[in-house]
């Protein structure tokens, strides 16, 4: 039996309420469809396991910023997504010229 993309959505949604709610960050409001991104494209370009490996450091480098609210931590989210999206798109890995400018 397959789910319909709207009926993921909400599943999706409930678990990420349910999950703040849990860990007790109720003013986090999940960017989904940013997150699957993130995990489905490191999954395709380096393995399988990638996705969630990814999907994690960015949670954790945007817990890492020192927000007020909801916005920042949105702002936080988005900038550490996009950062990894970066990498996959360009393949780059710096390791001669580092990452500043990257960092959260």
């Amino acid at each position: 039996m397959t789910t319909s993309p709207d009926a993921e959505e909400r599943e999706l949604s409930d678990w990420s309420r349910t999950l703040t709610q849990a860990l007790q960050i109720l003013d986090l409001e999940v960017d989904s469809a940013k997150i699957l991104e993130v995990a489905d494209r490191s999954s395709a370009a380096v393995s399988p396991n990638a996705g969630a490996i990814s999907a994690f450091l960015v949670g954790y480098a945007a817990g890492t910023v020192n927000t007020k609210g909801r916005k920042g931590a949105d702002e936080a989210v988005q900038k550490a997504a996009s950062t990894v999206l970066r990498v996959l798109a360009t393949g780059d890995d710096r390791e001669e010229e580092g990452w500043t400018g990257t960092a959260q």
